[in-house]
């Protein structure tokens, strides 16, 4: 089952606010622990513990995407960003695309210990691991759980090569670990910042950090001696794509002191696409149609408005002397997405 590779830890006695899962969870996620945190930061959502059986999880042939091995310690996210392209992944376990995704947080509590043990089965020969790319391993969970510590410390131990990207501050926790990661080992790091306007922030991305606490980030890692990316992701049409948002995000990526910048437009695979129009159609009606022009062939803008953002950007960075890193940097950020083929889709 596609849920197969999950399954329940023990309860433990007296931990806080745990009690079985309730219907329907028990279908997708069977005996998991549900546990809810009285602190304003967690209001609303539920966290699913589980005990999964695999970790390291190879990337689907058919994606044209320029990593091979992921590590996801959670699914489902408190960023909540309403274009989220991962949304879609939720259903696999019998939750919405919607609500669901922002409020219900699959937590794989013995991550640590998983990662430990695959870097060390004698079939495993030492590829890259990509991590942040599927749901944010800084979300707010990471501060309750700190799964990352013992990923990380365990890739660190077996000189496995990674990279994190991440809209969570969070990261910076740590940074003493990636710093000794580093030493003896490619550690690639991006942050994702598509703008700068606080409002809309706030309005699409309001678990996250604000993009000014991003880039502050950024500066921070750049400082420890970094390679730090950034990804422009995404590029909303109509509501991030204009000349002085970009102008502005590009100049501060760069006083960030980043060391790339690459733009990405915004795209709709399922579940995220439904999510998305509806929040549009009702905080920005009069863009309805643009997008559906848009996106009427799929889940990707145009290569024409790619090509286009793509351009504005790469003038704004030269104006801000942004400059890429060299090849063969060790610790560059992770390599530009690569988009796989659109799929015929409606929207609204």
């Amino acid at each position: 089952m596609r849920w197969g590779n999950l399954s329940a830890p023990p309860d433990e006695a007296g931990s806080e606010r745990a009690a079985p899962a309730a219907p329907p969870l028990p279908l997708a996620l069977p005996g998991a622990v549900t546990r809810t945190f009285d602190t304003p930061g967690f209001a609303g959502m539920t966290f699913h513990e589980v005990r999964a059986k695999s970790i390291i999880n190879r990337v689907p042939g058919a994606s044209r995407v320029p990593f091979e091995w992921t590590i996801n310690p959670y699914r489902g996210c408190s960023h909540a960003c309403v274009y989220c392209y991962a949304r879609n992944t939720h259903t696999y376990l019998d939750l919405d695309a919607g609500a669901d995704f922002d409020r219900q947080v699959i937590v794989k509590v013995n991550a640590g210990e998983l990662v430990r043990r695959e870097l060390a089965a004698p079939r495993w020969r030492g590829a890259p691991v990509a991590m942040g790319t599927n749901v944010d391993c800084y979300q707010r969970a990471e501060g309750k759980y700190q799964l990352m510590p013992q990923i990380i410390a365990a890739l660190r131990d077996f000189a496995n090569p990674f990279s994190i990207l991440t809209k969570g501050t969070l990261l910076l926790r740590d940074l003493p670990l990636l710093r000794r990661a580093a030493e003896v080992t490619r550690v690639g790091l991006a942050y994702s910042v598509g703008f700068l306007d606080e409002a809309l922030w706030r309005a699409v991305e309001p678990g996250t950090p604000s993009p000014r606490r991003r880039l502050a980030a950024v500066r921070a890692l750049t400082d420890a001696g970094f390679s730090v990316g950034v990804l422009m992701a995404p590029t909303l049409p109509g509501l991030s794509d204009d000349d002085a948002s970009i102008d502005a995000t590009v100049s501060a990526i760069a006083a960030a002191g980043a060391a790339s910048v690459t733009p990405l437009a915004l795209h709709l695979r399922p579940g995220a696409r439904e999510w998305y129009a509806r929040w549009l159609g009702r905080e920005h009606p009069h863009l309805v149609p643009r997008y559906r022009e848009l996106y009427r062939a799929g889940a990707y803008a145009p290569q024409a408005y790619q090509r286009e953002l793509a351009a504005r950007v790469r003038i704004a960075a030269r104006r801000h002397r942004l400059i890429r890193p060299e090849a063969g940097d060790d610790r560059r950020p992770v390599a530009k997405p690569v988009a796989p083929p659109a799929e015929q889709l409606t929207l609204l």
